[in-house]
C-alpha cells in the first residue's frame, strides 16, 4: 500500500526545499512529500494522485502565487476534494483572504511567514489524520 502524500504549493523553490526538510524531519518516512511551484501545477499533481488512487493528505499553500492566488486556489480544492486537509502559508495574505479560505475552503490554519518551525509542524500534526 503506498503512502499518504503531503503537497507543498509555493512559487519559490526555497520555500519548498525548506518545508520539505523540515516536515520529512519530524514525519520521516510516514508519508511521501511532493512539491509544485504554482496552483496550476498543483492541481494536475493532484488529479494524477487521485487517478493513480493515491491519497494527498494535506496540502500546504502559499496565498501570493502568479495566475492564482492561494485562498482561490484552496477553494477549488475544498470544493472537488474535500477530504484534504489545508493549510494557508503566507506573508502577505490579508484578512480578506484568510477569511474567504477559512469559510469556502475550510482552511484548517493560517500561518504567517516567517515561519517558527515547531508552530508549523504542531498545526501539521493537528491536521494530520490520526
Amino acid at each position: 500500500m503506498s503512502r499518504p502524500v503531503i503537497l507543498f504549493v509555493d512559487d519559490e523553490k526555497l520555500v519548498l526545499d525548506t518545508l520539505t526538510v523540515q516536515v520529512r524531519s519530524a514525519f520521516g518516512d510516514l508519508y511521501d512529500y511532493e512539491t509544485a511551484q504554482s496552483a496550476e501545477e498543483a492541481w494536475e499533481l493532484i488529479q494524477d494522485y487521485k487517478e493513480a488512487q493515491r491519497r494527498i493528505v494535506l496540502l500546504i499553500s502559499d496565498w501570493l502565487m502568479p495566475l492564482e492566488k492561494g485562498d482561490s486556489f484552496l477553494i477549488r480544492v475544498a470544493k472537488h476534494y474535500p477530504d484534504i486537509r489545508l493549510i494557508m502559508l503566507s506573508a502577505y495574505a490579508d484578512e480578506a483572504a484568510i477569511e474567504r479560505a477559512q469559510r469556502y475552503a475550510n482552511l484548517f490554519a493560517f500561518i504567517r511567514k516567517p515561519w517558527e518551525r515547531d508552530a508549523l509542524l504542531s498545526q501539521i500534526r493537528k491536521a494530520l489524520p490520526a
